[in-house]
């Protein structure tokens, strides 16, 4: 996929590289089809799907596990903390999400801001973290709904797990069917399903206020016997605490799916901050207010780690309460199980809109206007997994997908404050207007060559993310004006730099910092290089201006993240300390995917690219072409 047939092998592979950063324009999903998704979520349906899919089953859990392995009493803390570092990606997500308000979430503020290849990866790796999240969902709500109607035997035999010999597998109906079910819901509208998500996670809430105000009760009936404790409040210490944190982290993960559905708000530039925002504050308090009746209900070494909640007030003679709580598990898993499947659908529909997946998946249906067809194949794929496989082992690589999301929107931020893309990609039909343009300033602007001009933007490709020499091609392609001021010039080059090593030492310090295995010495230098290149990056960037280009960057009036960069950094230190903690056997099963993401890149993607062959040009002509192809169309 050269851009000239002369066989040079080196310009081919430089061509292939330069293909990996080439980035794609903020509206690009307006402007490339006539049929959207329907506008039809405001801030009270955003929070729905939010909390919906962010309280699931796991905090019915996580308190009593946490709680007597790391946290002990204050296991409040360890949520707030939690929350505090979740709310680093939320303000990230926010921003991101108003200025660039459309279906793909992460893999779409990706390629705008870093390029096709991350964009690829953090796409696939979405596709893999709701596919198994989904499934793994969908498993865990049969036995908790057996328990709801009596007892782990109490389903009809046509709903009951069975065995099969044969195959030594454990089938699932029930959980295949509530997928499907899920995804009948989802294909109806988005308004509709987002309804039924709001009236299951107000089910699933209003049992958690039942568990705060009922434990609350007990507790002052009682005296709160766990925190009268001879150990005191912070029985494994700050560490304990902050270990907790880390693991409870992971029930925060699930406002992203806001972030999926952009361009169904009707004012996502107030909307999309809105929702998120409340969400997660909705949920921190929750988690906050549960754990902190809980566990000064029972000390903490006591607590039931399977069922902890239900022990707890069985411990006091309410046993009638497991019921209700029961019942919430139910609810909150059914809630996330929609939270999960309803972004797939919208991240394949992205991917197929920008040519990196078949157009099969960016079918919208004209009626109820959603991808039903992406819709139909993620709810399939989930089914299966659900019936036949037991996915819990596989559940870290759900995490491995949203901590790469998490990761590449802070730097996504950055990039959009310090070095925001300064060209558009045009469709290669505007040449003509772009000559034009280009010969009218090429007596102040452009210097002859051979072929008579001198670009740094080629045919089909984008310039990387740091600034190169430049480099003379054979087409007549617009090049920037000569900067007046070279400092700004030489400002996004440092930025651009500082920005790629501060990543480079945030990695450093958080893998020495975790691989105990390592020698003291060479552990402790990797800290101290890693170190040193964060916090320089760090000061660099704060000394530094910020571009002005980000005023009109995407869409003006939204969410502004504040803090930059102390906050995205911060975001990206803890997300890339939480990737390398999540474990070898787990990110040996990602590789395998990621693997198959680059043969399928490799083999269709990159070669069906909606940018293959668009024309880059300084973003301050754009206009200017446009209206010149107007008046020659005219």
């Amino acid at each position: 996929m050269g851009l000239s047939g002369d066989g040079n092998d080196g310009r081919s592979w430089g061509c292939g590289l330069r293909n990996l950063v080439r980035r794609k324009e903020v509206d690009s999903a307006n402007s490339s089809r006539g049929s959207l998704l329907a506008k039809e979520l405001s801030v009270l349906h955003l929070i729905a799907i939010g909390v919906g899919s962010t309280i699931g089953a796991g905090v019915y859990i996580l308190v009593g596990t946490v709680a007597r392995e790391h946290s002990g009493p204050a296991l409040t803390f360890s949520f707030l903390v939690a929350g505090i570092a979740a709310a680093l990606s939320a303000f990230c997500y926010a921003e991101l999400a108003s200025r660039c308000p459309s279906a793909g979430s992460a893999y779409h503020y990706s390629y705008i801001c870093v390029g096709e290849g991350v964009a690829w990866l953090i796409g696939w790796a979405l596709i893999l973290e709701y596919t198994i999240g989904g499934s793994a969902v969908a498993r865990g709500i049969s036995p908790n709904l057996a328990l709801l109607f009596g007892g782990p035997d109490s389903l009809p035999a046509f709903l009951a797990r069975q065995h099969i010999p044969g195959l030594d597998v454990v089938v699932d109906p029930c959980a295949a069917a509530l997928v499907i079910i899920v995804t009948g819901l989802l294909c109806v509208g988005i308004k509709e399903s987002t309804m039924a998500q709001a009236i299951v996670t107000t089910a699933n809430v209003c049992a958690m206020i039942f568990v705060i105000v009922a434990g609350t009760y007990l507790g002052f009936k009682t005296g709160w016997p766990g925190y009268e404790l001879p150990t005191g409040y912070f029985p494994f210490g700050v560490d304990g605490m902050l270990a907790g944190s880390a693991t409870v982290f992971f029930a925060y993960i699930g406002f992203d799916s806001v972030a999926s559905t952009a361009e169904e708000v009707k004012n996502p530039q107030r909307d999309l901050p809105l929702g998120i925002a409340s969400a997660l504050s909705v949920c921190c308090a929750l988690y906050m207010l549960v754990s902190g009746v809980i566990v000064g209900l029972v000390p903490y070494y006591s607590m039931d780690p399977d069922t902890p909640i239900s022990s707890a007030f069985a411990s006091h003679g309410m046993k009638w309460a497991a019921f209700i709580i029961t019942a919430g598990a139910v609810m909150a898993l059914c809630s996330t199980l929609m939270g999960s499947i309803l972004p797939q659908p919208r991240i394949l529909m992205a991917m197929a809109r920008d040519g990196l997946l078949p157009p099969f998946f960016s079918d919208i249906n004209k009626k109820t206007q959603v991808p039903i067809k992406s819709t139909i194949a993620t709810g399939i794929c989930a089914a299966v997994l659900a019936f036949f496989m037991d996915v819990s082992q596989l559940a870290g690589m759900v995490s491995v997908g949203t901590l790469l999301a998490f990761t590449m929107v802070a730097i996504s931020v950055l990039i959009l404050r310090y070095v925001p893309p300064d060209e558009v990609p045009l469709p290669s039909s505007l040449q003509s207007s772009i000559d034009s343009v280009a010969l009218r300033y090429s007596s102040q602007d452009i210097y002859g060559n051979d072929r008579g001009v001198s670009v740094d933007t080629v045919k089909g490709e984008a310039r990387p993310l740091l600034n190169e020499k430049e480099i003379t091609f054979d087409y007549p392609l617009i090049i920037k004006r000569v900067q007046a001021n070279f400092t700004e010039k030489n400002r996004r080059i440092l930025a651009g730099w500082t920005i790629m090593f501060t990543c480079i030492g945030a990695f450093v310090l958080t893998f020495a910092a975790s691989s105990l295995g390592l020698p003291s010495s060479l552990r402790f230098s990797l800290c101290g290089v890693g170190g040193t290149l964060l916090l320089s990056g760090l000061v660099v960037l704060t000394v530094i201006d910020q571009d002005e280009g980000r005023h009109s960057f995407g869409h003006s009036g939204g969410f502004i993240c504040p803090l930059v960069p102390l906050l995205p950094i911060v975001c990206i230190l803890i997300n890339l300390y939480l990737l390398i903690n999540l474990g070898a056997a787990t990110w040996a099963r990602v590789s395998v995917w990621l693997m198959i993401g680059v043969v399928v890149y490799v083999f269709y993607g990159r070669n069906h690219s909606s940018l293959l062959n668009v024309v880059y040009v300084p973003t301050a002509h754009v206009e200017e072409i446009r209206r010149n192809s107007g008046e020659t169309l005219a």
